[in-house]
């Protein structure tokens, strides 16, 4: 055996071993893998068709969109008006309206030259002194399409979160205002699902005024009522939602989340409790460094949608760093810190229709799949052994050897199988030998003209080379295409065609030569049984 035979040899051997050892966490019961450190971790994982789990259909209120967008043009209107001196008799919404009164017809005729200006508002009613305007059409469905894109993207970075999220998750739109979420069971509780959900996110930082053990005593300190652009913020406890503290703050954030560049959970040294470490960007950090050195000495409230978490005291100016302590658990912290790194919920979203999917069908779908593999394993080795002797025992092992790889694979990446991934796996099953037909027919033709066994063993497999490349490097960018832009069961079958389709290729170009490389290899033979 050469030197080259013999590396190939090796490194199938080698990747072989690796990928059964892997794979027997899909055969093994949790139980058992648990009991005994030798054995792999984890196996495959099953997606929401195969295991069941979680299916929500959410309705996402994209009025508010519109309600944000309108009072970004109030703003703006208000603005333009007191750059020219200017000041409106009336200036608000009203339902999904600006409403502008004015002193006279001239101001009126000013302000609706004001607000119309660019194209994003048209009049919808207008008097003497006063017009209503709305959103044109088309700026309003494009407020809507953005809100819904933001609102889908906020949830991904929640749900399928790297740290604490769940990796096999759907969120996908269905129709102009509808979210579509999966998520596969027992891999997060529904409860904590929820939250994930309702929890708007908006953080803020807020240099602390006064403080008082409840609301009674803080507003007895201001007999005459609060200080103008203040109000009273609360720090509850978790499980009873009972008012620890009370706090007075500006209804202003000194610094909001929007400047958070990370956030992860970490414990403290002393009393192992879970905290929140946090990170700003550079302009967050310059700011926040800011406020926190002219504020020595007071309490610094972290208020994430209007409650309390913590409020600690600024000791010394606080760079890009600080950290969130609450009375939270070490689940309740990983959330946060998922929240916070999704950043805020600015449209709400509610739950329209809920359902949990049962593994039942799973169950039946998985032992389908496996006879439907074992049956095409069947006929195809079959076939290849009565058509083509013992090298067709040879594309048999090569076959073996192809879906103890796709399963390894699998297993080793922590893939997602789902109902058409057994599907793409049947397929790999029925496809993988193609390769070796065209190796052992590029053989035949150089043995039809008188070449030697050995000679035509190398000439068939060099001229079969690009043949298998270009059809299988083709169909993987189809595979790659469907792992890119679909989600969920498209997304699994995409994975297990591509998986399949460079094991096929492998086990083709290089089990198959080690096997020729062991028989017949460097002996002198005058036929070959193909």
């Amino acid at each position: 055996m050469t030197g080259g035979m013999r590396w190939r040899l090796w490194t199938t051997l080698g990747a072989a071993l690796v990928c059964g050892y892997v794979t027997i966490a899909n055969f093994v019961p949790a139980e058992v893998r648990r009991a005994h450190w030798f054995l792999p971790d984890s196996g495959v994982r099953l997606g929401l068709d195969l295991q069941g789990g979680i299916h929500w259909v959410l309705g996402a209120k994209l009025d508010v969109a519109i309600d944000h967008e309108l009072d970004h043009q109030r703003g703006r209107i208000e603005g333009a008006l007191a750059e020219d001196k200017i000041t409106p008799k009336r200036l608000a919404l009203e339902g999904q309206r600006i409403v502008i009164e004015t002193a006279s017809a001239q101001d009126l005729e000013k302000a609706k030259d004001v607000a119309t200006t660019g194209g994003l508002l048209r009049v919808v009613d207008e008097g003497p002194e006063k017009i209503s305007l709305g959103l044109t059409d088309t700026w309003a469905r494009q407020v809507r399409k953005t809100g819904m894109e933001q609102v889908l993207e906020v949830l991904r970075r929640r749900i399928e979160d790297p740290i604490n999220g769940i990796q096999d998750s759907v969120v996908t739109p269905q129709g102009e205002d509808r979210i579509l979420v999966q998520i596969p069971g027992g891999q997060m509780d529904r409860a904590r699902a929820r939250e994930l959900l309702r929890v708007t996110g908006f953080l803020e930082f807020k240099i602390v005024q006064d403080s008082a053990p409840s609301e009674e005593l803080l507003k007895a300190k201001y007999p005459k009522g609060l200080p103008d652009g203040t109000k009273i913020v609360f720090e509850r406890e978790k499980t009873t939602n009972k008012i620890l503290n009370a706090y007075l703050v500006k209804t202003t954030p000194d610094i909001t989340g929007d400047y958070l560049k990370d956030a992860r959970v970490i414990f403290d040294q002393r009393t192992q409790r879970p905290l929140v470490s946090f990170e700003f960007s550079p302009e967050g950090g310059k700011l926040f460094g800011e406020i926190t050195a002219k504020s020595v000495g007071r309490q610094l409230a972290i208020i994430l949608d209007d409650q309390v978490y913590s409020a600690p005291a600024i000791r010394e100016r606080i760079g890009s760093h600080g950290q969130i302590e609450g009375h939270f658990t070490s689940q309740e912290a990983a959330d946060l810190a998922v929240v916070l790194r999704a950043g805020s919920l600015s449209i709400p979203v509610a739950i329209e229709e809920e359902r949990t999917v049962g593994p039942a069908l799973g169950a039946d779908s998985i032992r389908s799949g496996l006879h439907a593999s074992i049956l095409a394993l069947a006929l195809v080795l079959g076939f290849a052994v009565i058509y083509y002797r013992l090298s067709g025992v040879y594309a048999g092992v090569a076959l073996l050897v192809n879906l103890i790889f796709v399963i390894g694979l699998m297993s080793m990446f922590r893939a997602t199988l789902t109902m058409p991934g057994i599907a793409g796996l049947v397929l790999t099953v029925g496809t993988a030998i193609d390769a070796n037909v065209i190796i052992f027919e590029r053989i035949r033709e150089e043995l039809r003209l008188k070449k030697p066994v050995r000679t035509a063993i190398s000439t068939g497999f060099d001229k079969a080379l690009w043949t298998i490349l270009d059809a299988n490097i083709t169909t993987l960018i189809s595979g790659i295409v469907l792992f890119q832009y679909g989600t969920g069961p498209v997304k699994g079958f995409a994975v297990t065609l591509c998986i399949g389709l460079v094991t096929s290729v492998f086990a083709a170009l290089v089990v198959t030569r080690v096997m020729f490389g062991l028989y017949p290899g460097e002996r002198r033979v005058q036929e070959l049984s193909i």
